[in-house]
């Protein structure tokens, strides 16, 4: 082939190292950009908390505290301007923009060796990774079986069936398969054996664990209860014979068959509902996970007031003291490293401050349009999409995207990821929109006031919102009701 020069026209994005570190703080949630604002204080000497400046000066005298604290604060408000007399001195020399579509380590060089401001080597350990480990369903199970005086044969035995528990408590292979599994080493074997060695392990704690199916596992935690319970024999009964019906919810069937009457049976269910299906549930290894809002918002003189939580980062930044040790005409290896950095922290703040009021714009917007909410509940819910924002604040759909998804709002109704206040819309008959968050909370308290004898069916509760102006249809009303997690009207038919 021959090869030729040819001249093409094209647009193509391209983004400088500046905004392409302001969009990754934007999208980062509150723990992310806590662990970002960390690595940037280790990796970074020009950064530095501001918490720590001014604690060597506390121990002064009455006489001459009130003079130095007002040359403290005077220099704190100093240091907090980033276009201070120290930083700015050396701006000339420091580039305000760097190419497009370049990185932090194609321009700045890393700390040089000798130079004492490289990051150490013994790092601090990580407290995360070394903290103690909760116990799970297998060693609770496997420090009962220590415990349980059983022959070599039987604690194989009740090793392999207490390895094929689920975290649910159940059993995930049937006994006839634990069987088969053991056999092949130890051909003496009997399945009664097996049996007996998977009732001894049923009695473990928790109750029911180790069970096949959830019928055993009910029976198993009934055989608990104390003889003289009330109603224990007709639960019994229920669990064993007719549990398909009791899932049904065919009361009349149930009270037929079992020849008792309504308060009778109603204890009963009452009864096997107070028992865990799943007991494995009991030990559970999963920790809490906490919300940390990154808005508040509360009324003040009858208007809403939005601010962000000052505790979501530390407060950081730069070190006046290395900033200074910046010569303007030193290019040695060293003077370069102070600069590249010094240059880095600059943006590192301006992108932290970026954010900040990109998300304090964004939220307070959000509150605007929701004030029916802040002010009634999710009932008052208004329609709102992306764009609605996006036009409002003069900013691309996709910054708003970015903004709003793991970010939280603290409000007097609860705490809300920031996306909660987006939702589509479903026209009504006065010409209006109705948003979908706001149906969803009709249905939530329609369902809650319902008679628990005759549970509102879809079309029930179709022809209630149509009542009410609200045009939706069965199949939607359906897929609201899936969504708040509310089972069909059949499955929550009750007695009482």
């Amino acid at each position: 082939m021959k090869q030729t020069l040819q001249l093409k026209m094209g647009q193509q994005l391209t983004m400088t190292p500046q905004l392409q570190q302001a969009i990754r703080l934007l999208q980062l949630s509150t723990l992310d950009l806590q662990a970002e604002i960390q690595e940037a204080l280790d990796s970074n000497p020009m950064l530095e908390t501001q918490e720590d400046s001014g604690e060597a000066s506390q121990d002064t005298s009455k006489d001459q505290s009130e003079s130095k604290s007002n040359e403290q604060e005077t220099s704190e408000r100093d240091n907090y301007d980033d276009s201070s007399a120290t930083d700015s001195e050396w701006s000339e020399d420091i580039p305000n923009d760097l190419a497009v579509d370049t990185s932090w380590d194609d321009v700045y060089q890393s700390a040089p060796s000798g130079s004492g401001l490289s990051k150490p080597d013994n790092e601090d350990f990580d407290f995360e990774s070394r903290r103690a480990v909760t116990e799970t369903l297998q060693d609770h199970l496997h420090w009962q079986l220590n415990l349980t005086p059983m022959s070599d044969l039987d604690r194989e035995i009740a090793e392999v069936i207490i390895d094929a528990v689920e975290p649910s408590g159940m059993l995930s292979q049937t006994a006839d398969e634990i069987f088969e599994g053991i056999v092949k080493h130890h051909e003496e074997l009997e399945m009664d054996e097996v049996i007996a060695v998977l009732h001894r392990v049923q009695q473990f704690d928790p109750v029911g664990v180790a069970s096949q199916d959830i019928r055993e596992c009910l029976m198993i935690q009934l055989s608990h209860l104390a003889p003289e319970t009330e109603e224990l024999a007709t639960a019994k009964s229920i669990v064993n014979q007719y549990l398909e019906l009791l899932g049904s919810r065919d009361f009349k069937q149930l009270m037929r068959r079992l020849k008792v009457k309504e308060p009778q049976l109603q204890k009963a269910i009452a009864l096997i509902q107070s028992l865990n299906p799943r007991p494995g549930d009991a030990i559970s290894t999963e920790t809490a996970e906490y919300v940390v809002p990154d808005v508040f918002v509360q009324k003040e003189n009858n208007r809403w007031q939005v601010q962000l939580n000052p505790e979501i980062a530390p407060k950081i930044r730069i070190n006046q003291d290395y900033a200074s040790l910046v010569k303007r005409a030193d290019s040695s290896s060293d003077n370069t490293f102070l600069r590249d950095n010094l240059q880095e922290a600059r943006w590192f703040l301006k992108s932290l401050q970026s954010r900040n009021e990109t998300l304090l714009k964004v939220a307070t917007c959000i509150v605007e349009k929701q004030q029916g909410f802040l002010d009634h509940g999710p009932e008052a819910m208004r329609p709102m999409v992306l764009h609605d924002v996006a036009e409002e604040v003069e900013m691309h759909e996709s910054t708003i995207s970015r903004v709003t998804t793991q970010k939280y709002m603290h409000t007097p109704q609860g705490i809300f990821e920031l996306k909660y206040f987006f939702s589509s819309h479903v026209a009504t008959d006065s010409g209006g929109e109705c948003s979908s968050t706001a149906i969803r909370a009709i249905i939530k308290k329609l369902v809650a006031a319902e008679n628990a004898k005759k549970p509102l069916s879809d079309s029930k509760i179709t022809a209630l919102l149509a009542e009410q102006g609200i045009k939706v249809a069965r199949r939607t009303i359906a897929k609201y009701r899936e969504s708040l997690g509310i089972p069909p009207s059949n499955e929550r038919k009750r007695l009482v």
